[in-house]
């Protein structure tokens, strides 16, 4: 799977916990569990983007 089909995939089940959260119909232990998983979620959506980033960098330095 490219990076950017799973940083894709990744962002699409970080909202589906967010509406989940934001619904409150979850038990405290339930909205935990998906928040830290939301957490999780999140950072390696950061890392994929931080890569990019660095490659974007790399190929455009050559540019100038």
């Amino acid at each position: 799977m490219s990076e950017k089909n799973n940083f894709e995939l990744l962002l699409e089940k970080l909202e589906i916990i967010v509406r989940k959260l934001e619904e409150g119909d979850l038990s405290l232990e339930e909205s935990k569990e998906l928040f830290l998983e939301g957490v999780s979620i999140s950072k390696k959506c950061k890392e994929i983007l931080s890569e990019t980033k660095l490659e974007i960098e790399d190929i455009t330095k050559d540019l100038d």
